[in-house]
């Protein structure tokens, strides 16, 4: 798609997922895998890709990555999790084969240059920390309810699951919330190029 310059939120034109093919071959998927969460609860995370021949990129901090974060009334700056070469991340995990899910991922990698990119569980009234990641993030929401919220800096917005793909700028502080009493669902890619100056 080339470079292009947004705001904080961007929905990407032009291009819509099946929602209901994606929760039918969730539902498949999470009769071989489980979320898992390296040290955060109310939060889980499914790898769609890997390193080739590399089981370890998708277990452990692998999954999460490192992110930045302000963590108490000083308001300094500390980084937390491991570096993660997300260029490394070109190989469907099996378990996604035959799904509609390797469908979305080959369309995806036609159009952006993505690094990992995984299905992340975001648990009934609970929120992640107040922090910023290395690049821009993809989005394509699967479950979803009207209390869940991305925040980057001063503005929320819900990302309805409608099939539609919004870029957003994580680089900027931000969090997201599930204020439902349901289960948030989202597809996230982590984008390499498009970066935000």
């Amino acid at each position: 798609m080339g470079n292009i310059n947004f705001e904080d939120f961007y929905k990407v034109p032009n291009l819509n997922f099946d929602v209901s093919k994606l929760r039918k071959d969730l539902e498949i998927v999470l009769k071989k895998k489980k979320f898992d969460t390296p040290g955060i609860s109310n939060f889980g995370a499914i790898s769609l890709n890997q390193i080739p021949n590399n089981e370890d990129s998708i277990k452990g901090n692998n999954i999460r990555g490192v992110y930045w974060t302000k963590p108490d009334e000083t308001g300094k700056e500390v980084a937390r999790d491991v570096d993660i070469d997300e260029s490394k991340y070109t190989k469907l995990v099996p378990e996604f084969e035959n799904t509609y899910f390797a469908e979305v991922y080959k369309i995806l990698k036609q159009n952006f240059k993505i690094g990992r990119i995984r299905i992340l569980l975001k648990e009934p009234r609970s929120t992640l920390s107040w922090h910023r990641d290395p690049e821009p993030r993809l989005h394509i929401p699967i479950i979803t309810n009207p209390g869940c919220m991305m925040v980057i800096e001063n503005i929320a917005k819900h990302l309805p699951a409608d099939g539609s793909v919004t870029i957003t700028n994580n680089t900027k502080y931000h969090n997201f919330f599930n204020g439902g009493e349901q289960e948030r669902i989202h597809l996230v890619a982590c984008m390499l190029e498009d970066r935000f100056n």
